[in-house]
């Protein structure tokens, strides 16, 4: 652990920078807003309602490309959410996403519904009913029915709504912060307490949470801490990927700019060296060096604003055949503890992706399935064996021993590693 002394001076050293966004941060925001709304015309899949709210929250807007990506969430989105909610999957998280994202384009959401057994109940309706799930579930089996940072997200889209929050919703989630329950795996996970953050702080501030005040009080006050603790030497708070939520977080807990200097710093030093080149991961980070957070939403006004965002004609790419390759151990340790070993070559600079799918070619035994996501694609079958959600089970990754920070479509091979993937419980 990193002592005060060292962590103060390096707080005292970064407050002396600017924290406005003149000159050289004010282009680098230009640039990090341009690769979001870039991101839109490449991305696969359903599209994404944090890069949606992340782009509504910017300074800068193009309100043609964010009308058709708000369409787009109005449809493809939509029927997506209708068919799990009329399957009964658990969907908690992607619809307060959704909720968010409309709300940020000051969309009446009144007048959004979604159709489950021929029965038609509005947006907010269903978000609430998925809320008491999630709340009955913990009452039985002291977790949520999806995890803490869904169930977060879903009280923050309730509140930001205007929605009143039920008491016994909300207190499920101070337990949780004052028991510390907030974990994946066996870390703590700061991007959940920045959620929680930013929830109970919305619950405070509407005022309507007066049956347990001070336990909500007592809950901010420890996710604070815990934000502050998880502050490395380098100013990130978790990892590079975790900042964005957590700065935010603070903001929205009343912290001064000045006071997250030094994570603003390192947000920025990331963005430079194009750590944030995941859409998921430009949609949360933006939103906190704009020095604002989610809880925006809730006053959100689509008056005025700017629209000068354009995107410039990018060059074409020209790959040069890459003829330097690097060699990639896998390890794969079942549930049972049964470990198996594979060698593959693959070209330097390959993700981790193409290096599995490579592996799978040489048909030696090594197979696997993945599944689409918000932050990209995942792992979900290795080798015949699943790791399921339902089962509160992941594939963990990591390289030479180091748990990757980065998805398998993200992560780079540079040079000679061995990758490890273990199927893990949480």
């Amino acid at each position: 652990m990193i002592t005060l002394v060292i962590i103060s001076a390096l707080i005292g050293f970064a407050s002396t920078k600017p924290c406005d966004t003149e000159g050289s941060n004010t282009e680098l925001l230009l640039s990090l807003n341009k690769n979001l709304l870039r991101s839109l015309e490449s991305q696969e899949g359903l599209p994404n309602p944090s890069v949606h709210l992340a782009l509504r929250l910017s300074n800068n807007h193009n309100l043609a490309k964010e009308s058709e990506h708000l369409n787009r969430l109005k449809n493809e989105l939509h029927n997506d959410i209708q068919s799990s909610l009329s399957n009964s999957q658990p969907v908690t998280g992607v619809l307060a996403l959704y909720n968010l994202a409309l709300k940020s384009s000051c969309y009446d959401l009144n007048t959004v519904s979604f159709t489950v057994n021929e029965r038609s109940e509005a947006l907010l309706t269903h978000l609430k009913n998925q809320m008491e799930l999630e709340k009955e579930h913990i009452a039985f089996s002291h977790r949520p029915l999806t995890n803490y940072y869904q169930y977060s997200l879903g009280v923050l889209a309730l509140c930001v709504s205007g929605i009143r929050v039920n008491n016994h919703v909300t207190n499920k989630l101070i337990k949780a912060a004052e028991h510390e329950q907030f974990k994946h795996g066996e870390s703590e996970s700061v991007d959940t307490y920045a959620m929680a953050g930013m929830a109970l702080q919305c619950v405070k501030d509407s005022g309507c949470h007066m049956q347990n005040a001070a336990g909500l009080d007592t809950a901010l006050s420890k996710i604070k801490q815990k934000l502050l603790a998880s502050r490395r030497a380098d100013g990130h708070i978790g990892n590079e990927f975790s900042t964005g939520l957590a700065v935010q977080a603070l903001l929205a807990m009343g912290s001064e700019v000045a006071e997250c200097a030094a994570s603003m710093e390192a947000m920025r030093t990331a963005a430079r060296s194009n750590a944030y080149h995941n859409p998921m991961a430009i949609s949360q980070t933006l939103p906190a060096l704009h020095q604002t957070s989610y809880m925006a939403v809730k006053s959100k006004e689509c008056l005025t604003e700017d629209n000068t965002l354009v995107l410039e004609p990018l060059d074409p790419v020209v790959v040069s055949p890459n003829q330097v390759k690097v060699n990639v151990m896998v390890e794969v340790v079942t549930s049972s503890g049964a470990a198996a070993l594979y060698s593959v070559h693959v070209p330097k600079g390959s993700s981790l992706l193409e290096a599995l799918e490579l592996l799978k070619e040489e048909n030696v035994g090594f197979t696997f399935e993945k599944e689409s996501s918000l932050w990209g694609p995942f792992l979900s079958v290795v080798n015949g064996e699943q790791a399921r959600q339902s089962d509160r089970r992941y594939w963990h990754l990591s390289s030479d021993g180091t748990a990757l920070t980065e998805g398998v479509g993200d992560f780079k091979i540079e040079a000679a590693q061995r990758i490890t993937i273990r199927n893990t419980s949480y």
